[in-house]
């Protein structure tokens, strides 16, 4: 296999991921506003809240989805997506909840906590 034609460049020893083409650019885009708007910095103390009443932890995104905690159109605009539009949106999702300030992350470590 030559390397052009692998992700993997071994030359600075880091992946880079493949760009994957959206298949459906509006539900992406509307899913994605729908997590963009609880990560933003005025909004995701109370997001971080109401996964805190509802007791899902801000990883299950499926759970999160499920209990609306997003808006009650997210759900079913991402169960619309395709499989791969789906990936990239929890791609997306995991890497919002990682940028949240870290005195926030410590305010609600249980819900980022792995037990």
């Amino acid at each position: 296999m030559s390397s052009a034609s692998t992700p993997f460049d071994s030359s600075i020893g880091n992946f880079e991921q493949p760009v994957l083409p959206i298949a459906d650019p509006a539900g992406f885009a509307a899913v994605r506003t729908a997590i963009e708007a609880a990560f933003s910095s005025s909004r995701v103390a109370d997001f971080l809240k109401s996964l805190e009443r509802s007791g899902v932890r801000i990883r299950h995104f499926e759970q999160v989805l499920d209990k609306a905690l997003l808006g009650a159109a997210t759900k079913d605009q991402y169960n619309r997506l395709g499989n791969a539009d789906q990936g990239q949106i929890r791609e997306y999702y995991l890497a919002s909840l990682e940028r949240v300030p870290v005195e926030l992350r410590n305010k609600f470590f249980k819900l980022y906590a792995y037990y």
